[in-house]
């Protein structure tokens, strides 16, 4: 039985976006200024400076993004959404838990969320970051502002990725079927499956991202059991460097250009909907799609506060205090490591 008088807290890391078009700007700011992002010679004292003028002219170029999706990013909403549903699936399992939303470019900061961690007076801490893979850009940023945070006392349990893990998976074959089940019935479209980009230079410093990303689509595809045609592409680069390709649009040309005229986007490494997903892919991809002649375009839903993926979520939690999950998961399947 668990003890009822151990609370654990449980930080939920993301990106963040900006909730406003007012906010756009102050969000690149923020995200540009991170030495995680922004690395070079001297840049300590030229990061700032170059993320100001980074910031500007992006901001221009993707404010249509979020004008097209309501003026403002949903991530906030659809996390604080994860974060109730998962202190009450943890309730269920007999776990008393606080869960905490630590954006890392915009509100609420992960400093809010730490302000928050102490009040609840928590007696261990789980850091979840709602990255399925492993990047120093993503999961490793978020656990280096969380080390720049914190001071206390509580034990702490960090998990560094999930995505073999089995509810994760199902959860997105569930999408993926929904997704399929609104093609015709004979229909055999191709399921192209799209995760956000990271520069070459990064993955050649020895980054896991791109191989756990390849493994997922390889896992997805087996357990699924779909016969159809797919492919893997990534998308949101930013700048000229050599970035992981090959791109979404490149992709959509490639797939039109052989004749295809069905597909399915899976954007492979979200668990939820944001501009990438809202903006990118179901507004601009889409409408790129019928410019080529595509004559259905389809994509799946974000995982958002999905019932299977949210026990996903509460079996990581779980494991990571010692406490007995509802589900058994085979070995492997995730990483847990206590700090």
């Amino acid at each position: 039985m668990a003890d009822k008088a151990r609370r654990v807290g449980v930080i939920l890391f993301q990106l963040g976006g900006p909730d406003s078009l007012q906010a756009i700007e102050p969000f690149l700011f923020h995200l540009f200024c991170d030495p995680d992002i922004i690395d070079f010679p001297f840049a300590r004292l030229a990061r700032k400076p170059l993320a100001k003028l980074i910031s500007s002219t992006r901001a221009k170029k993707v404010e249509h993004h979020y004008a097209v999706i309501g003026g403002g990013s949903p991530i906030r909403r659809f996390t604080e959404q994860q974060a109730r549903a998962l202190e009450a699936a943890l309730a269920d399992a007999g776990i008393d838990a606080r869960c905490f939303v630590a954006m890392r470019y915009w509100h609420p900061f992960t400093a809010e969320a730490v302000a928050q961690l102490h009040a609840a007076d928590c007696d261990e801490v789980v850091l979840l970051p709602l990255y399925p893979h492993y990047s120093s850009t993503t999961t490793g940023s978020s656990l280096n502002e969380w080390q720049r945070q914190y001071h206390g006392d509580a034990t702490v349990h960090t998990v560094r990725e999930f995505y073999r893990h089995p509810q994760y998976l199902d959860a997105l074959i569930e999408k993926i079927d929904q997704a399929l089940s609104r093609f015709p019935q004979a229909a055999r479209p191709e399921i192209v499956f799209s995760a956000h980009s990271v520069p070459v230079s990064v993955i050649e410093q020895g980054d896991p991202y791109q191989r756990q990303i390849e493994e997922t689509v390889a896992l997805l595809m087996e357990r699924g059991g779909w016969s159809n045609p797919h492919r893997l592409c990534y998308q949101s680069k930013v700048g000229a460097s050599r970035w992981l390709q090959p791109s979404l649009r490149r992709t959509l040309r490639d797939l039109a250009a052989q004749g295809t005229r069905q597909i399915c986007v899976v954007p492979i490494s979200f668990v939820s909907d944001h501009v990438e997903t809202l903006g990118e892919i179901d507004h601009e991809a889409r409408a790129e799609a019928v410019t080529l002649g595509m004559e259905r375009f389809e994509m799946t839903a974000g995982l958002n506060d999905s019932p299977i993926f949210i026990a996903a979520l509460a079996d990581l939690v779980s494991s990571a205090v010692g406490l007995p999950a509802r589900r058994k998961s085979s070995a492997g399947y995730f990483a847990v490591a206590a700090d």
